[in-house]
């Protein structure tokens, strides 16, 4: 789950961007008025963003009350009821669109997840997210991801070393690089990127932890697991496609990082009907 300090921030810059000096259309209703909504999906999917819709409400009137049929993670049909809303119509209205932009989006992720995990379902390879995320919205994408069935790379620059190309011509070679990494940061975990199997032999010699294979074929991707014989984690990156995707599953890598998982946003068609009380 995620924590308050992932989602207030965030939802408070999306009220104050959208509400601006205030709601001129919901200021059209009775500010008296009370209202009941419901909220369907329209399609298959996956849900998320559970917090952020409660998060919205709460911060537009805590009188709105929000009771949920679905959970985050839960499997949904079309027509499905996720949650209904009572309470004041402008509240209603006011925070609608941000509530449902935020559900939309994270059970898009959520979905679209889900989709890709079971292309590899019995296989042993685990699908990873990136760092191509939206600034700001890190957290979240990634707990979408892992709603759908997949899991998190690292988090940041801070939590484990991924050295490239470019770190690995600063620092003189794949093994200074490594040995570097473990004497600045011990306890850390190193992954290397190599780009062909003479280099991935390099990585295993300074023993890396997780070594990824950038754009091999999947015939050097099956030697690269051969010559490994489990001294190191394998992850596969790069062309990786719903079309590729089983077949580098396959070759017996342990991971396979999509930076598609949060790039591709194709939000869930969600609606909201709204009814006097």
């Amino acid at each position: 789950m995620l924590t308050q300090t992932d989602i207030n921030p965030i939802v408070k810059l999306a009220l104050d961007e959208d509400i601006g000096s205030g709601d001129i259309t919901a200021a059209l209703v009775s500010s008296g008025d009370a209202a009941h909504a419901t909220v369907i999906t329209r399609e298959a999917g996956v849900l998320c963003g559970t917090q952020f819709v409660d998060a919205v409400f709460n911060a537009v009137d805590p009188g709105v009350s929000v009771k949920w049929n679905k959970a985050d993670g839960d499997r949904l049909t079309p027509n499905d009821v996720l949650f209904t809303l009572a309470g004041n119509a402008r509240s209603i209205l006011t925070g609608e669109r941000a509530a449902l932009n935020f559900l939309q989006m994270l059970s898009g992720t959520a979905s679209y997840s889900a989709s890709l995990a079971s292309i590899v379902q019995g296989t042993k390879a685990k699908l990873l997210d990136t760092r191509k995320t939206i600034p700001g919205f890190r957290n979240a994408q990634k707990y979408a991801v892992t709603c759908g069935g997949c899991f998190n790379h690292r988090i940041g620059l801070f939590d484990a070393f991924l050295i490239k190309e470019n770190h690995i011509a600063a620092c003189g070679g794949i093994r200074q690089a490594i040995e570097q990494a473990r004497q600045s940061a011990p306890g850390k975990p190193i992954e290397i990127e190599v780009e062909n199997l003479q280099e991935l032999e390099q990585a295993l010699t300074a023993k890396a932890d997780r070594v990824m294979l950038d754009n091999f074929t999947l015939d050097d991707m099956r030697r690269a697991v051969a010559m490994t014989k489990g001294g190191a984690e394998l992850e596969a990156s790069g062309n990786v496609t719903e079309a590729t995707l089983r077949g580098i599953a396959e070759t017996g890598v342990d991971f396979i990082s999509i930076g598609a998982l949060t790039k591709v946003v194709m939000p869930l068609d969600l609606s909201l009907r709204l009814s006097s009380s």
